[in-house]
């Protein structure tokens, strides 16, 4: 190896220069535990979109990593991971996780160490109460996730609401922000409940709403709880004229979703640049459509990568701007 240096000096051929490290992004994620469906949805838009960005030549000339770790849905685990991405894996900068709960407390981190992260699933508007500078978020606030389900039921003339929720940060704020507009349009809130994370057997608080006797039912919770939820109340014969739910599916859901309502963040059809040519990559890569989760975790990787190549860095500040 001397000699070849020394020849490389002697005759004025240079010796190459050694290839640049990639850039990496890290997120921690919930592939397993409670949120695991959520987590791969988010984990697969991710992927496909470093497989792009890779197949288009990658960043500033590098390609991209990505490092994903498992939380189990465990925020206590998330912080870890995330101090780990930032401590020993070195990453450039952060891709969010999947509950508000997991993103509050890896904030902290993110401001701390100037990383900006993008978070596909935290919707939580008091994340942003707090003067942080280095998070951002591609969802619609979650306060007005509901609102459309309050709309429609005033307008159909029903008057009594009731709402349940699991008692986290993004479950609260939704019904925070669906009691409030109930109010605005007149409807009386004649019961609003909440039940522990991890609960599967929900007689207890249904019943309590069945007692209320309202004309609509606004849930804020997860899938899983969802599917759940709009099971156990046909079997409690609980009949509500419309159900809220802050999330779920028609796939899901199936005959329970009758006359279910929720909101939607996005929508393969709508005439955006881009979006058909993701809807079928997503197909392609996963066999299976793709669905607002996954559109997310794409378009926060979109995001991420777009502002290191207009800012030509990887400076969080910069970054930032």
């Amino acid at each position: 190896m001397r000699w070849l240096a020394v020849v490389a000096v002697v005759t004025g051929i240079a010796a190459p220069a050694p290839a640049e490290q990639p850039i990496r992004f890290g997120a921690s994620l919930s592939t397993t535990g409670k949120y695991a469906a959520l987590g791969e949805l988010l984990r697969d838009g991710y992927l496909l979109c470093q497989k792009d960005i890779n197949g288009q030549g990658g960043l500033l000339g590098r390609k991209l990593d990505l490092i994903v770790l498992d939380d189990e849905g465990e925020s206590e685990v998330a912080v870890r991971n995330y101090e780990k991405l930032i401590v020993t894996e070195k990453v450039d900068a952060l891709l969010g996780p999947v509950t508000s709960l997991s993103t509050d407390a890896a904030a902290n981190l993110a401001e701390g160490s100037h990383k900006v992260m993008i978070a596909p699933m935290a919707s939580t508007t008091t994340l942003w109460e707090r003067g942080r500078k280095y998070l951002f978020m591609v969802r619609s606030p979650s306060e007005i996730y509901l609102e459309g389900f309050i709309d429609l039921a005033a307008r159909n003339g029903l008057k009594t609401v009731a709402f349940i929720s699991e008692d986290t940060n993004f479950p609260r704020s939704v019904v925070r922000g669906a009691v409030e507009q109930a109010k605005k349009r007149g409807m009386e809130v004649v019961f609003q409940g909440e039940y522990p994370k991890g609960t599967t057997d929900f007689s207890g608080i249904l019943a309590k709403v069945k007692a209320a006797k309202p004309d609509v039912l606004g849930t804020a919770t997860f899938l899983l709880d969802v599917h759940a939820i709009t099971t156990q109340m046909k079997e409690l014969d609980l009949n509500v004229k419309m159900v809220g739910t802050s999330v779920g599916t028609d796939r899901m859901l199936g005959k329970e979703g009758e006359d279910a309502f929720g909101a939607s963040q996005w929508e393969p059809g709508l005439p955006f640049p881009g979006l058909k040519e993701f809807v079928e990559a997503y197909k392609k890569e996963f066999d299976r459509d793709a669905g607002e989760v996954s559109a997310g975790a794409y378009a926060s990787c979109q995001v991420l990568a777009e502002a290191v190549r207009r800012a030509k860095s990887l400076d969080g500040g910069k970054l930032r701007e």
